[in-house]
């Protein structure tokens, strides 16, 4: 949905989505406050290749980490100036309005729901919602999950989505590992969540296949700050414009994302320059 972004921004512009104590963003996350620290706070995912995850040796990978590094390499002149966070989806906003965090990258999709509660920066991603299936037993339209088991992650758009679809019952994850690990033991026919994850995990795990991966619409994915930090969100946003005239999307997703969508086009799933 192209104009979903345009609707968010000037909705929260306009009408305001907070209450007043969330309005006014705590002077901890101000830009001046993280330069004095030294450091960003930033959220990513553990266990949600390739674009958040933890290596074999313990270091955080994945393309929102490729993002991460970057940003305290422009505002702190280092790129190792990160304090990462590791969340799950449904705490990402809490992280955000307890102040424990500056920046959410944590594959999170631009939702008018969700910009109530924090604010968007322009997005470096889309996606829409796949569903992943195991070959015996496969998920070819979206018909074919009446009536049946479908796992989820809670606090994602498929989660959302399918939380308002009648005939389908959800069975429902907190971690992401765990929901894969059940679609693995057979505790649903599929799983439903942002096409490009499913489509990365079935390309890695034989056996199992993405039969439908338009669910829904096409959404952007952005960097969210807590409500009314205008200051970090509008730092944010001139500095994706400025690394999309080094093509710094594509740079991600060769680094990132090509091993696992390597027959995917970069233009159907990045966004350059937050150009949406």
């Amino acid at each position: 949905m192209k104009n979903l972004f345009k609707f968010v921004a000037i909705a929260a512009a306009v009408f305001g989505f907070a209450s007043t104590s969330a309005v006014a963003a705590d002077a901890a996350d101000s830009i001046a406050s993280i330069k004095a620290r030294g450091h960003l706070k930033i959220a990513v995912f553990s266990d949600k290749p390739p674009f958040g995850f933890v290596d074999k040796e313990g270091k955080n990978q994945g393309y929102d980490v490729y993002f991460a590094r970057r940003f305290a390499r422009e505002l702190l002149g280092d790129e190792s100036k990160i304090e990462f966070t590791l969340t799950e989806p449904a705490n990402r906003v809490d992280l955000l309005e307890s102040g424990r965090v500056d920046i959410v990258l944590a594959n999170f999709t631009v939702t008018p729901e969700r910009a109530k509660r924090v604010d968007f920066a322009k997005p470096y991603f889309k996606t829409a919602i796949g569903v992943v299936s195991n070959d015996k037993t496969p998920i070819k339209k979206a018909e074919d999950l009446q009536g049946k088991k479908l796992i989820v992650i809670r606090g994602t758009t498929a989660d959302v989505y399918f939380s308002k679809v009648q005939g389908i019952e959800l069975v429902k994850y907190d971690q992401i590992s765990d929901a894969f690990q059940a679609l693995r033991d057979g505790r649903g026919v599929g799983l439903a969540q942002d096409t490009t994850l499913v489509l990365a995990w079935a390309n890695e795990n034989k056996g199992f296949s993405v039969g439908v991966g338009d669910i829904g619409n096409v959404d952007p994915i952005a960097p969210a700050v807590r409500k009314g930090n205008t200051e970090l969100r509008d730092w944010i946003n001139d500095t994706l414009v400025k690394l999309g005239k080094e093509n710094f999307a594509h740079q991600a997703f060769d680094a990132t994302l090509k091993p696992y969508f390597g027959n995917v086009n970069p233009e159907d799933i990045i966004v350059e320059g937050g150009n949406f």
